[in-house]
């Protein structure tokens, strides 16, 4: 039997959980939609989680030219 491990964002006991390690950081979770809340980016314009590969403009991080538009930032073009 598998050891249940418990998603750290909803605290599910679950015996298919995974771990991602990030920065050297261990994480566990149930589901993708657990470990994308807790680790993607967020749009800094709409706020929408970035799972993707987004664009950036200088430091900031946007989910798609449009965004990056709407808050002023120019020459910004979609990863195609």
């Amino acid at each position: 039997m598998r050891p249940v491990a418990r998603c750290e964002v909803c605290g599910n006991d679950y015996d298919l959980a995974f771990e991602v390690i990030t920065a050297g950081e261990r994480h566990v979770f149930d589901c993708f939609e657990c470990a994308i809340h807790a680790l993607a980016p967020v749009c800094e314009h709409c706020g929408c989680r970035v799972i993707g590969h987004g664009v950036q403009a200088g430091d900031a991080l946007f989910c798609c030219a449009h965004c990056a538009g709407a808050e002023g930032r120019e020459g910004v073009r979609d990863r195609v």
